[in-house]
């Protein structure tokens, strides 16, 4: 019986500490004296839901052309993460092998992680495709409550809205903005090697006659 007393008197201990700590510093337009911008890319996520029917030997070619339907519905793009789930039991090298095939149409590849939490189970003799989805966006932005900076040492409330906004638009894929990439060195020397082969393959604008325009009215 003695030691849910001690607890609570560890809990109570706690309190008593925590309240007597120092409050956490919300930043705010009133005491924002960094180039902090208030209003950063929030990333959402969103899980598409289709189950196909599957055989033995795969997918029948009906439900392919009803899963290739369903991508163009939700309008898959790059970004998008597409995942299987199966039942317990009934994995099926053919089914993965044409539910790839249809999204490699679309342009996607199937990743081979495991897809995520989803209502209700995989019925027997059916294949889950799980499209996800994540979106970038700024809250708030643009802000204009702030009715002027009085202090030189205070940042604006609309500080850092149009270059988050517009990172968070072009952004390819929003879960960079999370936990970036890891980084390729042959990836890179490929791209950089390409943007050096074209500037100097191009032919120099100014090599180019101008167009010739007639100064007549044609009257």
């Amino acid at each position: 019986m003695s030691r849910p007393i001690i607890l609570v008197a560890v809990s109570a201990l706690a309190l008593a500490v925590g309240g007597c700590a120092a409050q956490p510093h919300v930043l705010s337009a009133a005491n924002n004296n960094s180039l902090y911008s208030m209003h950063q890319p929030v990333v959402e996520h969103n899980n598409f839901v289709f189950d196909v029917a599957s055989r033995d030997d795969g997918v029948p070619a009906a439900e392919q052309a009803r899963l290739g339907a369903w991508f163009d519905s939700i309008g898959l793009a790059y970004g998008d993460h597409v995942t299987l789930d199966e039942a317990q039991g009934y994995q099926s090298a053919a089914a993965r092998r044409d539910i790839a095939k249809v999204a490699a149409e679309h342009g996607l590849l199937v990743a081979e992680d495991g897809a995520p939490m989803t209502e209700g189970s995989v019925a027997p003799g059916y294949v889950r495709i799980v499209a996800s989805r994540s979106t970038a966006s700024v809250p708030g932005c643009p802000s204009w409550t702030d009715p002027g900076i009085d202090s030189p040492v205070r940042t604006g409330t609309n500080y850092g809205c149009a270059t988050n906004s517009n990172m968070a638009a072009m952004i390819a894929n929003p879960d960079d903005l999370v936990h970036g990439r890891a980084g390729s060195g042959v990836g890179a020397a490929i791209t950089a090697g390409r943007a050096v082969r074209v500037y100097r393959e191009s032919r120099p604008t100014g090599a180019q006659p101008l167009p010739a325009n007639s100064t007549t009215s044609g009257r």
